[in-house]
């Protein structure tokens, strides 16, 4: 851009999005955190049907989403600071946790359709145009 050309303001939907998205990615890794530590502490708690195709140990996947948890609240942190460095964390961690509840389907289907619906909207709210330069 030439020294005469300015980029035009966020809108106050993207900055209000980014908001949301961080206050989202807060609450989804306090939710993963929770669900990671119950998959860890009774192996037993979540029960999936016959013939998954993915057979997973539960105290594994409890690990998996405990570490996702811990960075993905980490991220929110970073992302209401607006932070450069937490808006690409975030896209990355939203994908990764989208991905992974993909896999927790069959154990909890509303939970884990839920999640990945949110997972959808913090990536949307860090891609608007301008909402981590200000």
């Amino acid at each position: 851009m030439s020294e005469y050309q300015t980029r035009p303001d966020p809108s106050g939907w993207a900055i209000g999005g980014l908001t949301f998205a961080a206050s989202v990615l807060l609450i989804i890794g306090c939710f993963q955190i929770i669900t990671g530590l119950a998959a860890i502490i009774d192996d037993e708690f979540f029960v999936v049907g016959q013939h998954y195709a993915f057979d997973l140990d539960t105290t594994a996947w409890g690990v998996i989403e405990l570490l996702i948890g811990i960075a993905v609240v980490a991220t929110g942190w970073g992302l209401l600071q607006r932070s450069e460095w937490a808006g690409i964390a975030a896209i990355v961690l939203a994908s990764v946790s989208a991905i992974a509840n993909f896999f927790f389907i069959p154990y909890y289907p509303f939970w884990a359709i839920l999640v990945i619906a949110l997972d959808i909207w913090v990536i949307w709210s860090v891609t608007r145009p301008g909402v981590l330069e200000q």
